[in-house]
């Protein structure tokens, strides 16, 4: 019995087994939340939901009645539903046999009204087919009639246009011809006929008529030799000119060009090349001409010619062309005669004239058929940018103060520009010659001046004057750029680029370099080189306070220079055509006076540490081991001082305007007066602890005096750079560092070594031998402690062969020296 019962429930589960979309659609149509309506119900999980522990079993009896209950409302509603649809399917088959004869009437229906449709459909047929070919009747008619209207008028206009042409009717002529090439248009596919045919050559023949008839009255009125017919253009050539505007383009060319030739023929008797009125000085009576022409033609002949042929434009743009003609040969046999004074003469009235061509003008006529747009360039931080657009740009002055000027916009464009002044180009080479004679001559002057009025007086007010020849020099090559980007923007430009460059040199060699002092006394004669020697006692060679004005005047006239020099190739570039920018280059100029400026930085280096020497001499001679007691500043110490005191704020104040320099003057001199100091202090020996002290004493004191040193004397009292202030605290440092070894015991030896190590961080053996000279100890102790040394320095890195080489000691004076000497050699050679 229950395998029965196990057989039927396995046969009722096959059967509800629903496919995914049905159990999707049943979902949706009666949704529940009842786990017994889920598809994957599985019957162990849900009696577990249900009796989750032991305990649960207790209500076990009541789980079940509930359940019994729910299966007999089940069967109640399946029972129900089941009686419900005893009789549906009678209904269905009777609802679908009323729904087929529905659909079998709505059939008939259609067919009814399609059968009515199609006769009303041929039924209109028939009564628009007389209507469509009345439609087709009329539009052909229309066309015919047009069509024999158009051939009317064009044969009536044909013979009109014949019988006027012979009369010389023109004004007639002019609208009938538009009107019968217009008319004989609309017969182009129409050509195969032989009268349309006929008519298209007539109308060609009097084309070609009118226009031969319309060139001769031309000629008849305006003979190509000879002067004028008297009296007043007629109406005939007035309308013949409207006439010409129909016929073909070259009709209307023929025409202008045989009156401009006619216009210009007395232009071209009266300054022939064998006339003295021809020659350049006298080239504003060609421009005094061309005007009254202009004005004659205005006046006579204003009203014959269509205001659209531009007549008086293409006399004055054929004049153009025929004066640089005429200019360019005449300048050629007598190129020996061109001055620079009357070239410039000629140039400057051309480009005037074709100013004033571009104000009266459009340029419409020009070879282009087009004139170029104004375009305003953006703003530009050149201080050579000033109005460039007259005859006042070459007395225009640069002034140091320009450079912060507000500049003014670019002048437009001239279409007319070159159109005669272009023939002045191939003799240019006369103006860059005179003007490489006249700064040839400006820089001699310059050096002759600074000779008779000596070295500039000092000004510390100002801080620091720029040398009056600088401002000259870049006033004159203002003027030269303007003037030649007139006359051209080629080749020329470039050359007078290379004469820059050569004088630019010239003037930082022969006014800057060749007038700083020299390092020598007016009474021993000395030079740096003897200076940087121990000669305790000596004189030490100084410069005066005019001579460092002077050195500090130079440097701001080179920095100046150096600063407007790149401005000037900038402007050179936005002059000089886009193709030859590149050629344009000043580098090499600038580097020119960088290197004055660092001259003359060394040169104040050199003098303060000059100064300095004797004290520094004095000091390494002192017998430090028989110091007994530590007391104030020892006297080389007040002495390098005093020399700060004197020189440094001189220096400031005369470089007031150039800041940077002045705080590179004062690193250079840190860099050389700290090692040199280090130096005499390894010199100094042997110490003792007392002398050591007194020496840790000076150089503290020498150490915050070197921290101050940039605002020294000055009663604004500013922070210096802070590279200076890491160059100074870190040399100091290490020759504090010095003397606090030589100050520590030397026993034990691995102790002094070993602090040695940590204080200097220097692997050098030499600067150890240094210390252990300072400290007085004798040639025995000397190599034990070496050799110790050596035994506890540190593994040297890779690729490190000599422990030498690690010393963290400055290059001395002399070195240096050495190597800003080589440097100049080296530039200039290549200069």
């Amino acid at each position: 019995m229950e395998e029965d019962e196990l057989e039927g429930v396995e046969e009722l589960e096959a059967v509800l087994q629903l496919a995914p979309e049905v159990q999707l659609a049943i979902e949706q149509v009666f949704p529940s939340q009842d786990p017994l309506d889920r598809a994957d119900f599985n019957a162990v999980e849900y009696i577990n939901t249900l009796f989750p522990t032991e305990q649960s079993l207790a209500n076990i009896d009541e789980v079940v009645n509930k359940i019994r209950l729910k299966i007999r409302r089940l069967d109640d509603n399946i029972r129900t539903v089941v009686r419900g649809q005893t009789n549906v399917g009678q209904d269905g088959r009777q609802a679908l046999e009323e729904a087929q004869k529905a659909i079998q009437q709505l059939f008939g229906k259609i067919k009814d009204i399609k059968d009515k449709a199609e006769k009303s459909e041929q039924m209109v047929k028939e009564i628009t087919r007389d209507i469509k070919q009345l439609d087709h009747a009329k539009r052909h008619l229309t066309t015919s009639i047009t069509t024999l209207n158009h051939l009317h008028m064009l044969a009536g206009g044909v013979d009109s246009l014949e019988a006027m042409t012979r009369r010389r009717q023109y004004g007639e002529v002019a609208n009938l011809l538009q009107g019968v090439v217009n008319v004989l248009e609309h017969f182009n596919k129409y050509m195969g006929i032989s009268q349309i045919r006929q008519l298209s050559e007539r109308v060609k023949a009097a084309q070609n008529e009118l226009g031969q008839q319309i060139l001769a009255d031309f000629e008849e009125a305006f003979p190509s030799q000879g002067t004028k017919r008297p009296g007043g253009p007629s109406n005939v050539l007035r309308d013949a000119c409207l006439v010409a505007n129909v016929l073909d383009p070259r009709i209307k060319q023929e025409i202008i060009k045989k009156f401009i030739k006619q216009h210009l023929s007395e232009y071209l008797v009266l300054f022939q090349e064998n006339q003295d009125v021809a020659w350049l000085d006298k080239i504003d009576r060609r421009y005094a001409w061309i005007k009254r022409q202009l004005m004659d033609y205005e006046e006579k002949y204003g009203r014959m010619f269509p205001q659209e042929w531009c007549m008086t434009e293409r006399i004055a743009v054929e004049f153009c062309h025929v004066t640089r003609t005429e200019l360019a040969k005449i300048m050629r046999t007598r190129a020996k005669e061109i001055e620079v004074k009357l070239l410039l003469f000629a140039i400057q009235r051309t480009t005037n004239f074709e100013g004033l061509m571009a104000k009266r003008f459009s340029g419409c006529t020009l070879a282009d058929g087009t004139v170029k747009k104004a375009e305003l360039p953006p703003p530009s931080t050149n201080p050579f940018l000033e109005d460039e657009s007259g005859t006042e740009t070459d007395e225009t002055v640069i002034e140091k103060g320009d450079i912060d000027r507000p500049k003014k916009p670019k002048a437009p464009d001239n279409p007319f520009h070159g159109i005669i002044s272009k023939c002045f180009e191939p003799h240019l080479y006369v103006y860059i010659e005179s003007q490489d004679k006249n700064l040839g001559e400006l820089i001699d002057r310059f050096v002759a001046d600074f000779k008779a009025q000596g070295p500039p007086k000092p000004n510390v007010d100002e801080g620091g004057a720029v040398l009056p020849s600088c401002a000259d020099l870049f006033v004159y090559y203002k003027k030269c750029m303007v003037q030649c980007s007139q006359l051209s923007t080629g080749e020329p430009m470039i050359a007078l680029t290379t004469i820059f460059q050569k004088y630019l040199r010239e003037y930082a060699w022969k006014i800057l370099s060749g007038n700083l002092p020299k390092t020598t006394s007016s009474s021993g004669g000395l030079t740096i080189t003897s200076l940087l020697k121990e000669k305790e006692g000596s004189e030490v060679a100084k410069f005066t306070v005019e001579e460092l004005c002077l050195i500090c005047s130079i440097l701001s006239t080179a920095e100046y220079c150096l600063a407007t020099t790149q401005q000037l190739e900038e402007k050179l570039k936005e002059k000089v055509d886009a193709s030859l920018m590149e050629r344009i280059n000043l580098t090499g100029e600038m580097d020119t006076f960088s290197i004055v400026i660092s001259n003359s930085i060394q040169l104040l280096v050199q003098d303060l540490d000059a100064a300095c020497d004797p004290a520094l001499t004095a000091m390494s001679k002192m017998q430090w081991q028989n110091v007994e007691h530590v007391g104030d500043q020892s006297p080389y110490v007040t002495s390098v001082i005093l020399h700060i005191k004197q020189n440094v704020p001189i220096i400031r104040d005369n470089l007031a305007s150039t800041r940077k320099y002045f705080t590179q003057f004062c690193i250079k001199f840190a860099n050389s007066f700290i090692p040199k100091f280090i130096n005499h202090l390894f010199k100094c020996k042997p110490i003792s602890m007392v002398g050591a002290e007194q020496l840790l004493l000076d150089t503290h004191s020498l150490k915050m005096v070197l921290l101050d040193l940039p605002s020294i004397g000055s009663q604004v009292v500013r922070k210096a750079p802070a590279s200076y202030t890491k160059i100074v605290v870190k040399g100091m440092t290490r020759a504090e560092m010095i003397l606090k070894v030589v100050m520590a015991p030397h026993e034990p030896p691995v102790v002094f070594v070993d602090n040695y190590i940590k204080l200097l961080a220097d692997c050098s053996t030499d600067t150890f031998q240094k210390i252990l000279d300072m400290k007085g100890l004798k040639r025995s102790e000397q190599s034990s402690m070496l050799e110790l040394f050596r035994q506890r320095l540190p593994a040297p890195p890779s690729g490190v062969e000599n422990t030498s080489s690690m010393s963290l000691t400055a290059p001395t004076p002399e070195q240096e020296s050495s190597r800003i000497r080589k440097l100049e050699k080296l530039i200039k050679k290549r200069l």
